[in-house]
This record gives structure tokens, C-alpha cells and sequence, in this order.
């Protein structure tokens, strides 16, 4: 009975805050340990997460409680309500990871309380002044007031705590701070309603479970970005200053109203307060800002002091450059007294040619905060002194923190420092003996000046002293540089005023020469050097010592390296040496490659020759109507121990060097004793083979062919000789000539590439052709280009009506081949038909079956 009547006498209201607070608080919590235990690594956020669950459990505990304690004014229930929102501060607090000196908590909690005062006071005049008017029961609207003030006062407390935290958990404390905000509101709320004697209003009753379940729903959304920075520092400073502005005007508001009311004792103690808090901060914000005034003074003008005492030079100037105030260090430095530069321009004795660039960064610096560039600005510049010389100074101007549009320039004298890097970059890029370039300068200047030149517009010259060795084997080393040295001057007055001569180390010396595109420049600066060298002996240690050089000369050529260029020139030297000094080579880079590729690959085809390392490969040709073989054409493989070597990697250099000559007689003998054989066995077949130029021109080579034919026995209308179109514009006179003989033989004759070239129908009249082979490109077309379809089949019809023989070359498509019989080319090979096969492959082809 008694739980029934508390039940109603609580209400409905009551009851449903107490069962909606309990749920979220419930799930507030359970979140909220969940995510302690997952964020355990992080101290701040784990423990802050545990404190507010907690917090939110004693508050749903004490909202529970309400319907059991409401006849009395202030019950135990408060007190639980009270505590968990201290303990829900608390873990807002822990969560925002922030740790403030003393005398920054003091000021946070000035403000809290601020804040809070302020906020009673414009409620006092809005609504709660009437509440107490109808209450007429001072201490028990005070003990009602008091929790929700306290707790008002503790929201205040924890918020600037939050906003200015960097913690990762910032958006967990941030959520706390709402928790607690409505916390505050719904104790307001159910105060006004037990003063008024009423129930609280449904909306006050909610809006704290529905904060809790926010809150529990923090911890598992997107994690929040960082809060804090300057800007949000400067706002909660404001906050506090502007609510006691609004509660001023809130009062005052009030009291010009014209209603007269008698003043209430707490009120005015709260507002007294204020008043006198206020005074205090702004006394503490005025003195600290007096302080720091004095700070900035006593710092400049230590600054000052410390600069001149350096030696540096101290102004202020606007960002015009006019001189506002100089100090005395500029006499000592440059020679001017003080008095004759304020009120002038810095750029009046600054360099010309400085000047544009210091006015665009001085006016940078003066414009808004916004696009200005940064505070301190690095000027190098040269200042003309009272003597009239130009010092080379360093200078650092920075924005005059008085706010006066002034800048602060410190200027430094730095000729000294120049000079000393101007000899450390002597000695690191000259040699300490000569006095000339070193090696390091000489590599740096040619990679400078080789990119973008043609090929022999630049030359390097290497030069080496022959004897030098024993000079300082028998003088001594000290001797053997002085040498060295008398040999630099004579070397440095032989080289042209533009061209780079270097020690390049030990006594060989290096020159860079740019010719103009005239090679004879270089080789005649070449000479001159050895003239110099050898012209007269050199005196050293009392004796004379007569020297001469080696020199060698190498031309750069298209994206040939700077090193490679140096390497050349060195190799030449080297050589120049060899051959017995005091002369000059010249090095020709891809000249001398290919002489040494056409000696190497020259030896190679003569040791294959004897041993043996060629073989021949037989491909058929055959009759495209009844695909029977009529025919096999011989091409040349060559195997260098396991490595296939491609016939156009060495056909070529064996054209050149004449060894196709022999390697072509190997072939045609082979093929012919082969072929003979095959015959021999009954087999009605042909042979092909290809000639080159040389061959063709070589003394005997219509013997050969003669002495090949009797020697394997093969009938001369078996054998059918190739020449592609070129090689009938060549010295057409002559190579018809031989082609005759040939035909004489009674050897076939045929046009290989059939197409390609230009001048077949002009020759087709002169020499008895039997045969033609389409060029591979063209078959290639068929079916797909119809240009080239077109092409094909006015070469087979030309064929036809002169009587040839038509060999279409390269079929490899089903399509390709039917085409060509339907244009009626009769005969054609390829890899469709049958690929290029070893003699064994030929045998096992002609005992199995006589097609393909």
C-alpha cells in the first residue's frame, strides 16, 4: 500500500522520468565501461568513460528515489542527483586530459562562477524573482535552488577544460559537457515544479535520458577531431565578460521598469559578488598586460644592446624604408653617423641592383595578416659604406611589435665571411701547386658545357709530362712541383683566353677547348701544348730538365657523356704515349667501336668457318594447287657453340668484310651435293638460293658455280639464283653481265622481294628472268588491305603474261593462301606451307610423302 501511494502521489510524470532516466543511464553506462575496457591504452579516455557511467548510474539512482522522498523540501535523493553530476564533471574533466598551472585554475574558476552568477541573474529577472515571490518561503526556495545552481556552477567549471583539450577523447568530455547542461536544465525544471507544487513538464522530464543515450552512443561513432587552439581560448575568455554584460543589462532593464520590489538578500550578495570578481580579473588582466608591456620594452631593448654589442647594426625603419631611429653601431660598421640617416631611405645606399627585390619583400611584409608573408624576413643585399666600397650584409627585419608599421632590421657587416668563402670555394676547386682548375672543377665545367652542343663542338685535351717520374725521383718531390708550376704557366700561356686548362693530377693536365664546329682548333691548340712543353728545357734545382708531352684529343659527340668524353681524351693520351710520346692522337669513339666490332665479329666468322659451325636449313616450295614440294630454298644458320646467332646479325658484317664471299661458296656447295642426292632418289626437286653483291662481283664466281654443278652432279635448270631489285641499279652494266653467264649455264634466274624495289620492269626487258618472289609484305595484306590485295594480284597476272614463274613468299594464314590461288599464283612458301627444316627433316619429307 505505501509503494502504491508513492507511486501516485509521485505521478505520472515522476514515474516515467524516473523508468526513461534509470534505462539511459543503464545503457549510458554499459556503453560507456565497454568502451573503457577497449580503450584501455589510453588512460584519459578509459577512466573518463568510467567516471561518467558512474556519474550517470548515482544520477538515474537519485531521479529513481524522487517519487518515495517528495514531502520533503531538500531529500537524500538530491543529494544522489548532486553527486552524479560531480562525478559526471569529474570524468568530462579526466577525458579532456588537461592539466593547468594554479593560477590558470584560479582563473577558470572565477569565470565558472561568473558565468554562473550571471546566468542566476538574468533567470532571477526572467522567471525564478516570481517563482520566490509566490513560494513566500525563503529557505526552502534556497534549498531547492541550491542543486541545480551547484550544478550549473560545476558546467561552467568543466567547459573550458573541454573546449581547449587536443585529447583524442575530446568528443567523449564534449558529450559530457551536453550531459551535463541538461542535467542542469531538468533539475531547474523540477525545482520550479515542486516550488510551484505541480508536475514537471514532460519535455524536462526526457531531455536528460535522451542526453545519456547520446552520450552512450559517443564512444562508437566517428572518432571526433581535436579541439582546442588559440581561437577557442580566446572566446571562452569572452564568454565570461559578455554574460555579466547581459546580466547587467538584464538588471538594469528591470529596475528601469518603474516597479519597485524590496531586494532579496541572496540576490544581492550574488550580484555584489560579481561586481567585485569582475574588478578583481580586470585589475589582474591590466596589471598582467602592464606587465607584459614592460617585458616587450626591457626585451627590445636588450635586443638592442645584444645586436650592437655583436657588432650588428640596429634600425627601425616603415616599410617604405625610411629611417626612423638607427643605432650608434652603424658609425663603427659603415662610417655614418646616426643623425645623417634618420629620415633618409635605406635604398639610397643599397645596390641597384638589390633594391627590387628587398621593396617586393619589405612591401609583403606590410600587407594584412591574412596574405602577409611571414614575420621575419632574410635579406642579402650589399650596403656602400661612408668610403665608398660596397660590404656584402646579411640582414633579419621582423614586424616592430608596437604596432606602428615600423619593421626592426638588424643589418651585419659579413666581408669577412665572404671572403673566407670565396677561399674555401678557391682551394676546393683549384689545385694548391699550379694554381690552376682541378679535377673537380674540370668534371663540374664540361658536364656544364656539353649539354645542347653538336656533335665536335667541344674537345678535351689530355696532356701528360713523359720523364716526369724520374724528375721527381732525382730532384726530389718540392723540385717536381715547382716544375709543375713552370709547366702551368707555359701551358696556361698557350690555351686561349676561353678555354678551361686544369690540373688534372700527378703531371697530366686537362683542357677544354670549344671549337666552333672546327675540329683543326683543337688539334692545333693539341700541338701547340707539346711546343710549349718541348720548346726549351725547364730549370729546376740548378739543372736544366728537358721534358716532352704526350697529348691526346677527343670530340664530344651526340648524348655522348661528359665522363665518357674525359675517358676518350685519356685513352688517346694513353695511346699517344704507347707510340713513344711527344706527339698527338686523336680519338674517334665510334670509329674505333666499330673497327673493333668488325675485328671481332670478322674472327668469329672465320673460326666458324673452320670450325664448322655453320649448317644449312631447307625451306620447301611448293605447288599451291597440289601442294606437292617443287622446289627447296637453302638458308644459312649459324650456332656459336649453344647460341643461335640471327643470319641478320652476321650476313650483314659478312657482306662488308668479304667473308660472305667463302661462307656463300660453303652453301652452295652443300646445297647443291644435297639437293643432287635427293634427286638421285627420284625426287623431281629444285634448289634456290640467294645472291649477294660481293658474291656476284667476286673474280671466279661464275666458275663456282660451274665447278659446283659438276661436283654434285645437280642439272643447271635445278638450280634457280635470287638477287633482289637493288642489286641490278649497282653497277647494273656488270652485274648483268655476270647474270648472263650465268643463264648461259643454263641456271635459272629469279627476282626476289618482287616489289620493293624500282627498277624490275625496266630490267625485266635485258635480263632472262624465269622467276619471281613476292615480297612477304604484300601477302602479308591479303584479305586485310585491299590496297595491297590489288598490288598481289597485278604482280601474279604481270607474271603470267610474260611467262614467269609466280613464288608468293610468307604465307602464313589459311586466307592468304586461298586467295592466291584464286588470283592463280602457282607456287608459294611459308610457314603455313612448311617451315625451314635441317637436310634429315627433308629425307623423312621425301620418303613419308611428296607434299606438304
Amino acid at each position: 500500500m505505501a509503494f502504491a501511494a508513492a507511486l501516485l502521489a509521485g505521478g505520472q510524470a515522476l514515474l516515467t522520468g524516473a523508468l526513461a532516466g534509470g534505462l539511459a543511464a543503464l545503457v549510458a553506462a554499459s556503453s560507456l565501461l565497454i568502451a573503457s575496457v577497449k580503450s584501455a591504452a589510453h588512460r584519459p579516455t578509459a577512466l573518463g568513460a568510467r567516471w561518467m557511467g558512474g556519474g550517470a548510474v548515482i544520477w538515474a539512482a537519485g531521479v529513481a528515489l524522487r517519487p518515495f522522498a517528495e514531502s520533503f523540501v531538500v531529500s537524500f535523493a538530491d543529494l544522489f542527483v548532486l553527486l552524479g553530476t560531480v562525478v559526471t564533471a569529474g570524468g568530462a574533466v579526466i577525458a579532456a586530459d588537461r592539466r593547468f598551472p594554479a593560477r590558470v585554475a584560479l582563473r577558470h574558476i572565477t569565470d565558472s562562477y561568473l558565468c554562473a552568477a550571471s546566468l542566476f541573474m538574468i533567470g532571477w529577472v526572467v522567471a525564478l524573482r516570481h517563482v520566490y515571490a509566490d513560494t513566500a518561503d525563503p529557505p526552502a526556495f534556497t534549498l531547492v535552488m541550491l542543486p541545480p545552481m551547484v550544478a550549473l556552477l560545476v558546467t561552467c567549471a568543466v567547459i573550458p577544460s573541454v573546449l581547449t583539450s587536443r585529447s583524442p577523447s575530446w568528443l567523449l568530455g564534449l558529450a559530457g559537457v551536453g550531459v551535463l547542461a541538461t542535467m542542469t536544465v531538468a533539475g531547474l525544471a523540477t525545482g520550479v515544479a515542486r516550488l510551484d507544487g505541480g508536475d514537471p513538464q514532460p519535455w524536462s522530464v526526457l531531455l536528460a535520458p535522451v542526453a545519456l543515450l547520446l552520450l552512450a552512443a559517443v564512444p562508437w561513432g566517428p572518432r571526433g577531431g581535436q579541439a582546442g587552439g588559440r581561437a577557442v581560448g580566446n572566446v571562452i575568455a569572452i564568454v565570461p565578460m559578455a554574460l555579466v554584460a547581459v546580466a547587467t543589462c538584464t538588471l538594469l532593464a528591470h529596475l528601469a521598469g518603474g516597479r519597485q520590489e524590496p531586494p532579496v538578500a541572496g540576490v544581492v550578495v550574488v550580484a555584489v559578488s560579481v561586481v567585485l570578481l569582475l574588478l578583481v580579473r580586470l585589475f589582474v588582466v591590466s596589471a598582467t598586460n602592464m606587465r607584459l608591456r614592460g617585458q616587450v620594452r626591457l626585451g627590445e631593448r636588450q635586443l638592442r644592446e645584444l645586436a650592437e654589442s655583436s657588432g650588428d647594426v640596429v634600425l627601425l625603419c616603415d616599410y617604405e624604408g625610411v629611417v626612423r631611429e638607427i643605432g650608434a653601431g652603424v658609425e663603427v660598421t659603415y662610417g655614418y653617423r646616426p643623425e645623417e640617416l634618420v629620415g633618409g631611405s635605406i635604398f639610397d645606399y643599397i645596390h641597384p641592383e638589390d633594391v627590387p627585390g628587398i621593396q617586393n619583400a619589405l612591401r609583403a611584409m606590410g600587407l594584412d595578416e591574412e596574405t602577409a608573408s611571414p614575420g621575419a624576413c632574410l635579406i642579402a643585399c650589399r650596403v656602400r659604406g661612408a668610403d665608398g666600397t660596397w660590404r656584402p650584409t646579411e640582414s633579419v627585419a621582423t614586424r616592430h611589435v608596437g604596432g606602428d608599421e615600423l619593421m626592426l632590421v638588424t643589418a651585419r657587416d659579413v666581408s669577412d665571411e665572404e671572403a673566407l668563402r670565396n677561399q674555401v670555394a678557391h682551394l676546393t676547386f683549384h689545385d694548391g701547386v699550379t694554381g690552376l682548375p682541378n679535377r673537380a672543377y674540370f668534371e663540374e665545367r664540361t658536364r656544364e658545357v656539353l649539354p645542347g652542343r653538336t656533335s665536335g663542338n667541344v674537345a678535351v685535351i689530355f696532356l701528360d709530362l713523359d720523364g716526369f717520374t724520374s724528375v721527381n725521383d732525382s730532384v726530389g718531390h718540392a723540385s717536381g712541383d715547382y716544375l709543375l708550376g713552370q709547366a702551368a704557366r707555359r701551358l696556361r700561356g698557350a690555351v686561349r683566353t676561353d678555354d678551361t686548362l686544369a690540373r688534372w693530377g700527378g703531371d697530366e693536365f686537362a683542357v677544354l677547348v670549344e671549337t666552333g664546329g672546327d675540329a683543326q682548333v683543337a688539334v692545333d691548340l693539341a700541338e701547340r701544348l707539346v711546343r710549349a712543353v718541348s720548346q726549351e728545357p725547364f730549370r729546376v734545382a740548378d739543372r736544366d730538365v728537358a721534358l716532352t708531352a704526350s697529348v691526346g684529343v677527343a670530340f664530344t659527340e651526340d648524348d655522348l657523356p661528359a665522363a665518357d668524353l674525359i675517358r676518350n681524351a685519356d685513352v688517346a693520351m694513353a695511346r699517344s704515349k704507347e707510340l713513344g710520346g711527344r706527339r698527338v692522337e686523336v680519338f674517334a669513339a665510334q670509329m674505333h667501336a666499330d673497327v673493333v666490332r668488325r675485328l671481332e665479329l670478322a674472327a668469329d666468322l672465320q673460326r666458324a668457318l673452320i670450325e664448322q659451325q655453320f649448317a644449312i636449313e631447307y625451306q620447301p616450295v611448293v605447288d599451291l594447287a597440289t601442294s606437292r614440294v617443287t622446289a627447296v630454298e637453302a638458308l644459312v644458320r649459324w650456332w656459336r657453340g649453344s647460341v643461335f646467332v640471327p643470319p641478320e646479325q652476321f650476313l650483314g658484317p659478312a657482306e662488308d668484310t668479304g667473308l660472305i664471299v667463302p661462307l656463300s661458296e660453303w652453301i652452295l656447295r652443300e646445297a647443291c651435293r644435297e639437293v643432287a642426292a635427293w634427286r638421285a632418289s627420284s625426287w623431281d626437286i629444285g634448289l634456290s638460293l640467294n645472291l649477294s653483291a660481293r658474291q656476284i662481283m667476286a673474280p671466279r664466281f661464275v666458275e663456282t658455280v660451274r665447278e659446283a654443278l659438276e661436283e654434285s652432279g645437280l642439272p643447271a635448270s635445278s638450280l634457280t639464283l635470287e638477287v633482289i631489285e637493288e642489286m641490278l641499279v649497282e653497277d647494273a652494266e656488270e652485274t648483268i653481265k655476270r647474270l648472263s653467264e650465268l643463264r648461259a649455264l643454263g641456271v635459272r634466274l629469279a627476282i626476289d622481294d618482287f616489289g620493293t624495289g624500282y627498277a624490275s620492269l625496266a630490267f625485266l626487258r635485258q635480263l632472262p628472268v624465269d622467276m619471281i618472289k613476292i615480297d612477304p609484305s604484300f601477302v602479308s595484306g591479303l584479305g586485310r588491305d585491299d590496297t595491297l590485295t590489288l598490288l598481289t594480284r597485278t604482280i601474279v597476272r604481270l607474271g603470267h603474261d610474260l611467262g614467269l614463274i609466280v613464288v608468293a613468299e610468307g604465307i602464313e594464314r589459311p586466307e592468304q593462301l586461298e586467295l592466291l590461288k584464286r588470283m592463280g599464283c602457282t607456287r608459294g612458301q611459308g610457314f603455313l606451307v612448311a617451315r625451314p627444316m635441317a637436310a634429315r627433316g627433308v629425307d623423312s619429307l621425301m620418303r613419308t610423302s611428296l607434299t606438304v
